[in-house]
């Protein structure tokens, strides 16, 4: 045994490295070094490529914009899946219909050991979200139908909507080459709680899988003061509040079964009564014609 070599201490904790930003000179601190592909400076809100140890500019921030915050910080912590995560990146985009414009948030979170996920967010119901481990496919059975119904991991998801998305606003790192004004195709299918999304952009296609969290989980987790915004409307895939649990159904048959039973046995009571009450009444009928004779 070598004596000199000294013991393996796991894998090297992760660096943040704190840069400036070629444009404006605001310091930008790189939480996911090494792993981000591109870094929103907070100044002056350009796109920097981060794979750069210059930090090039790839895109300028043109508009203002207009209040925009994330409402988890940049730099907060908190536990998902019983994982620490640190949120490192935010953005905004946007669909219309009929000419209505409907916006919602994505955040970026990071540890250094687990990788990437990420958080969505819209009138106040969120979704935890992770990149499928394999492509879902489309049921055999519905060929006929194209993108009717997908399997992944053994469950059916329907389709729900499919809308043209864009980013409008961004902030912080991403682990993909981010742009403001970036379009997309979004397929939604649903098996609530979870639904299932295809994106497809002009140079790739990407699975992810989300899961319908509440509010109050979401604050809990990142110890977030005050109050979650309060859910508006049903989102797509919320799971029903009135929906019973398989051990709640049963206890309501049983229940129910019972009442049946109940419900027999005292019409069998009741009816057994009525017959001896009529026969004692033929019986004192007879003995008072016997009398008259």
């Amino acid at each position: 045994m070598d004596m000199g070599t000294p013991p393996s201490a796991g894998p090297p904790k992760p660096q943040v490295k704190a840069l400036q930003c070629p444009k404006c000179g605001a310091a930008i601190v790189m939480r996911s070094f090494g792993q981000a592909v591109s870094v929103v400076c907070s100044g002056c809100h350009s796109i920097l490529d981060a794979k750069d140890p210059n930090l090039q500019i790839l895109q300028e921030f043109q508009r203002i914009t207009g209040g925009i915050a994330p409402r988890i910080p940049l730099g907060t912590r908190g536990k998902m899946r019983g994982t620490d995560y640190e949120v490192i990146g935010f953005q905004e985009r946007s669909t219309s219909s009929e000419g209505i414009a409907y916006s919602w948030s994505e955040y970026v979170l990071f540890n250094p050991y687990k990788g990437f996920r990420y958080l969505t967010e819209y009138n106040g119901h969120w979704n935890d979200v992770t990149v499928c481990k394999e492509v879902p496919v489309l049921d055999p059975r519905l060929e006929s139908m194209p993108f009717a119904v997908v399997n992944y991991l053994d469950e059916h998801y329907k389709h729900f909507q499919t809308c043209e998305a864009q980013t409008t606003f961004v902030l912080g790192e991403f682990p993909w080459q981010v742009s403001v004004g970036e379009n997309s195709t979004v397929t939604d299918f649903i098996h609530p709680p979870r639904v299932l999304s295809r994106e497809k952009t002009s140079g790739e296609v990407t699975w992810s899988l989300g899961e319908y969290m509440y509010g109050h989980d979401i604050w809990k987790a990142f110890n977030l003061p005050g109050d979650p915004p309060p859910a508006t409307g049903i989102f797509e895939n919320q799971p029903s509040p009135t929906s019973p649990s398989v051990k709640q159904t049963w206890l309501a048959f049983v229940g129910f079964a019972l009442f049946l039973l109940l419900l027999m046995a005292a019409f069998d009571v009741a009816s057994q009564r009525t017959q001896v009450l009529n026969r004692s009444e033929e019986h004192t009928s007879e003995l008072q014609s016997l009398r008259h004779l």
